[in-house]
C-alpha cells in the first residue's frame, strides 16, 4: 500500500517548495503501477513512478509469487504422503529451511528491488522512494527520507496505491507480536500451532501450507470460510482441510487477544479460549484514502474506495487503478486496468473496461477457481438461471487421480440467453481448468456450442462436458 507519512500541507511550506513539471506521476509502483508507468515511458512521457516500500508491490515480495512457493512445497508434502496409497511407501519429514531460502534467494533478492528500480529507469521512468499525495489539482508531493519533492503532471496522475493488512480492534491484539500475511512469508520456522483470524483466501492458503509442515492449525472464522465462494465449495474445502487434522472455529467472534512472552491466548465469543505459539490475522486489507489526498480533487477521502469510469477516469487528469477501484484484489486486474488507462492516457483507442468475467483463485489444495457470478448473484441479478454441479472426484481422470482428487465444476447459466455467467472449478488443477470456463463466460459462449466442442479424454477440464450434460 503506497500510503504513509503524509507531505507537507502548511500553504506556506508548499509555495516555497520547487516543484518539478513531468507528463505523468504514478502513486503506487505495484504491478499494475509498474506496468502502467512503464508503458508511458516507453511512449516518451516523463514518468516518475512513486513507492514507499518496494517497487512492484505486495504481490512479488509478500503475496502471489513466494506464498505460491510456499503452497508448491506443502503440496509436494501431501503428494508424498500420498504415495502409500499410490505407489509403495514413503518417509516424509518437513523441512522449512529449502522453502525459506528459495523465497529469500528466487523470488525476492532478499527483499531488495534494485533489479525492479533498474527495469523501470531502463524503460526511461524516474523512480522516487517515497510516500505520494496530491496536495492541488494535478501537483504531487511526496514525502521522502532526503525531504519532501513536489511535480506537476500536465497529463496524468495515476493512483495504484494498493493495500495494507486490516487489523481489527480487538482488545489486546496491538500488544502481541501477531503476523500479518508478512510476517508468515518471512518466517525461517514453523511454529508448533497457530492460530489464524479470518477464513478467506489468504488465511485458508496459510492455515493449510503451515499445518503440512506440521503446525497445530485452528482457524477462526466470523462467518464462513470462503465467502465469496459456493455452498458447495465451502462445504467441500472445509471437510478437506478438516480431514487433514485443520480445526475450523466458524461463527464465532475474537474478543481478546494475550501474549505471555511465549504464547498466544485468544478468546472467542463461545468455548474455550485457544493457545497457540502463533498467531496470524488474515482478516481482510484495506488502503487509506484520506493519505491519498484526493479531497484536494473533489473525491471523498472516506469512501471505501475510488470510483472510475470504464476507462479508469477518476477526475479531471486522474485516474484510479488496481485494489481501490472495488474490482478485486488481484494481480491481474491491476495489470488489465493498467493497459486500459495508460492507452487512454495515450490518446489511444481502446475497449472499456468490462468486469463481467473476472477470475479467480485460491490456492489451497484442491484450488478454487471461479469467473463471472455465483448462483446467488445471478439470482440476485434477476436471472433465470439454471445449474449444474459434477463431483471431479467421479471423474474418469478423479478415479485415475485416486488420492486427492476432491473437487467439483459448477456451472451457472443465465437459461434465457442460453449462456454461462458462472462457473467454478476446483481440483487438483481447478485454476488451469478456470481457463476455459472463463473463455466462455467472458465471450459469451453459447451452452450449445460448448456442449458441441471435443473435450480431451481423460482430462479433468471433461468433467466440464458432464456438467453441461446436467444442465
Amino acid at each position: 500500500m503506497s500510503t504513509g507519512p503524509r507531505p507537507p500541507t502548511d500553504p506556506k511550506e508548499l509555495d516555497e517548495m520547487p516543484i518539478e513539471t513531468v507528463d505523468a506521476v504514478v502513486i503506487g509502483m505495484g504491478p499494475g503501477g509498474e506496468d502502467l508507468a512503464g508503458r508511458l515511458a516507453r511512449a516518451g512521457l516523463a514518468v516518475v513512478g512513486v513507492e514507499g516500500r518496494l517497487l512492484g508491490g505486495e504481490c512479488p515480495y509478500y503475496a502471489c509469487v513466494p506464498t505460491k512457493m510456499m503452497v508448491r512445497a506443502a503440496e509436494s508434502l501431501a503428494e508424498a504422503h500420498r504415495v502409500d496409497q499410490l505407489a509403495g511407501s514413503a518417509r516424509v519429514q518437513p523441512d522449512w529451511a529449502p522453502v525459506a531460502t528459495r523465497i529469500r534467494d528466487d523470488a525476492t533478492n532478499n527483499w531488495d528491488d534494485t533489479a525492479a528500480v533498474e527495469r523501470f529507469e531502463k524503460a526511461g521512468g524516474r523512480f522516487v522512494r517515497g510516500w505520494g499525495r496530491i496536495s492541488a489539482p494535478g501537483e504531487v508531493t511526496v514525502a521522502t527520507t532526503e525531504g519532501p519533492r513536489m511535480f506537476r503532471a500536465t497529463r496524468a496522475i495515476v493512483l495504484n496505491p494498493g493495500t495494507a493488512p486490516m487489523i481489527p480492534p480487538i482488545e489486546g491484539l496491538a500488544d502481541t507480536p501477531y503476523w500479518t500475511n508478512r510476517e508468515a512469508v518471512t518466517t525461517t520456522r514453523v511454529p508448533d500451532s497457530l492460530i489464524v483470524l479470518g477464513g478467506g483466501p489468504v488465511g485458508m492458503e496459510f492455515a493449510q501450507v503451515f499445518s503440512r509442515f506440521g503446525a497445530a492449525v485452528t482457524a477462526v472464522v466470523r462467518s464462513r470460510i470462503l465467502p465469496k465462494e459456493e455452498p458447495e465449495v465451502i462445504e467441500l474445502v472445509s471437510k478437506v482441510l478438516a480431514d487433514e487434522g485443520i480445526t475450523l472455529r466458524t461463527g464465532v467472534e475474537t474478543t481478546r487477544v494475550e501474549h505471555d512472552g511465549e504464547r498466544f491466548t485468544v478468546h472467542l465469543s463461545e468455548g474455550e479460549p485457544l493457545r497457540a505459539q502463533g498467531l496470524l490475522v488474515a482478516t481482510g486489507r484495506r488502503t487509506d484514502l484520506s493519505a491519498l489526498g484526493i479531497g484536494a480533487i473533489g473525491l471523498d477521502e472516506h469512501a471505501r474506495g475510488i470510483e472510475v469510469d470504464d476507462h479508469l477516469r477518476a477526475a479531471e487528469g486522474v485516474w484510479a487503478i488496481g485494489d481501490v477501484t472495488g474490482h478485486g484484489a488481484f494481480t491481474h486486474m491491476s495489470m488489465y486496468q493498467a493497459r486500459i488507462a495508460a492507452a487512454d492516457i495515450l490518446g489511444a483507442a481502446t475497449e472499456p473496461a468490462r468486469y463481467h468475467a473476472v477470475p479467480r483463485v485460491t490456492f489451497t489444495d484442491p484450488e478454487v477457481g471461479a469467473v463471472g457470478m455465483t448462483e446467488a448473484q445471478a439470482r440476485a441479478a434477476g436471472l433465470t438461471v439454471r445449474t449444474a454441479v459434477t463431483d471431479l472426484a467421479t471423474s474418469t481422470r478423479g478415479w485415475i487421480h485416486k488420492a486427492g482428487n476432491a473437487g467439483l465444476i459448477k456451472l451457472v447459466e443465465d437459461a434465457e440467453r442460453g449462456v454461462l455467467v458462472g462457473a467454478t472449478s476446483v481440483g487438483p488443477v481447478g485454476g488451469e481448468v478456470l481457463s476455459a470456463l472463463a473463455v466462455a463466460v467472458h465471450a459469451a459462449v453459447p451452452t450449445a456450442t460448448l456442449r458441441e466442442m471435443i473435450y480431451a479424454y481423460p482430462t479433468f477440464h471433461r468433467a466440464i462436458e458432464t456438467a453441461l450434460n446436467e444442465l
